[in-house]
């Protein structure tokens, strides 16, 4: 018998990312920016063209690191704009940059991102009951909240709609749907 996925787990990547990773809770600093980086290069695009170049985005932005990411200068982003396996937007290349930088800002003042990134949801995930994929919010007051202190430190390519994706990247959240096999597994 299949199991019963979220409506929009229907490709072969996109099955893959949902059963192991989507709405899993992450408290590793570079899988967050790795997230908030793919989430920021998602907009206006499908998440599965994302997870399409997901190994080649890894391999050009230097498998996320954020240290040598804020180091990037306009020689590595001419580099970046010729890279075929990205996608190639000088506004969010930027801002992947200038996101690095503010990252390393938020490790300094807290002592790690999941620890800030984590207060918004007062350090728990948020679980959910939607039945439906129409259901299921684009944004919350957590992440307008996240949005908003987000650019106040210097953030691009994070408004409200985006941290809410992130959020359920990361785990913050659980938008699984009640009848999804991975509703429960995800709680545990």
């Amino acid at each position: 018998m299949d199991k019963i996925r979220c409506g929009w787990a229907k490709k072969p990547l996109e099955i893959e990312y949902h059963d192991n990773e989507w709405g899993v809770p992450v408290h590793d600093d570079r899988k967050l920016f790795e997230f908030l980086v793919l989430d920021g290069f998602q907009a206006g695009l499908s998440w599965s063209a994302i997870l399409a170049k997901r190994a080649n985005f890894s391999k050009a932005f230097d498998d996320f690191e954020s240290r040598k990411i804020a180091r990037y200068d306009e020689k590595k982003i001419e580099s970046l704009l010729q890279d075929a396996g990205i996608i190639r937007n000088k506004l969010k290349i930027k801002a992947a940059i200038s996101n690095a930088r503010a990252f390393l800002k938020v490790q300094e003042e807290f002592g790690s991102f999941d620890r800030y990134i984590w207060s918004f949801t007062n350090g728990k995930t948020i679980v959910n009951h939607w039945r439906t994929m129409d259901e299921v919010p684009a944004t919350s007051q957590e992440s307008d909240a996240m949005s908003k202190d987000l650019k106040k430190r210097g953030f691009k390519f994070v408004g409200s709609t985006i941290c809410y994706a992130f959020m359920q990247a990361a785990g913050l959240v659980n938008d699984h749907l009640v009848t999804c096999f991975r509703y429960m597994e995800v709680l545990q």
